[in-house]
């Protein structure tokens, strides 16, 4: 069977977005995050997939926003290899770019790179690019609360809109797509009788 895999936007999914994170001290996990993805890590592939429009913007650098990332992946204490793969999109918005979502360029070239199952993979953002870029790429789309909190209103609309599940944050999700693979797995087992 093919892989199965998250594609995990970072500010306001994963870590708490002060505006424009620059400095690693400036992580801040959401409550319950780490438990989740440790669970994921279990059935998913786990991807990281940021827009960083910052650096774009000049107010730091990729050199910063990758030291945030392993910060994140610190706090995070996965198993090996933790993230199998980390999209950082440098452009602010309205300039030229390949990866910044809702460009599903990178879900897509990694379905293809690393043999995953479409089928089998979801986007989990708290932003309407992120739900856009799932959809886009023909893969699940989930949407959480900004901070394990309340939905931005463009993007629960866009969700609501186009069937995308909502969770408010994503301790839940993790648990969504968790008890889904199960009832696939039971399912195939019983075809298989």
């Amino acid at each position: 069977m093919k892989p199965a895999a998250l594609f995990l936007d970072r500010d306001d999914t994963i870590v708490r977005d002060l505006g424009y994170i620059r400095r690693p001290e400036q992580i801040a996990l959401l409550p319950g995050v780490a438990e989740a993805l440790r669970k994921a890590s279990t059935a998913f592939r786990l991807y990281l997939v940021t827009n960083q429009s910052g650096i774009g913007r000049g107010y730091y650098t990729m050199a910063d926003a990758e030291a945030c990332n392993r910060r994140t992946l610190e706090l995070l204490d996965l198993p090996a290899p933790g993230f199998h793969g980390v999209c950082i999109a440098p452009e602010a918005p309205g300039q030229p770019s390949r990866y910044r979502k809702p460009s599903p360029a990178y879900v897509l070239e990694r379905i293809a790179a690393d043999d995953l199952d479409p089928a089998r993979c979801h986007v989990v953002g708290d932003k309407r690019s992120d739900i856009e870029c799932g959809l886009a790429a023909g893969v699940g789309a989930i949407l959480v609360g900004r901070g394990g909190g309340d939905y931005r209103p463009d993007a629960l609309d866009y969700a609501r809109a186009n069937g995308v599940p909502c969770f408010p944050g994503l301790p839940e999700a993790v648990d969504h797509v968790l008890g889904a693979a199960a009832g696939l797995q039971a399912a195939r087992r019983d075809s298989l009788e």
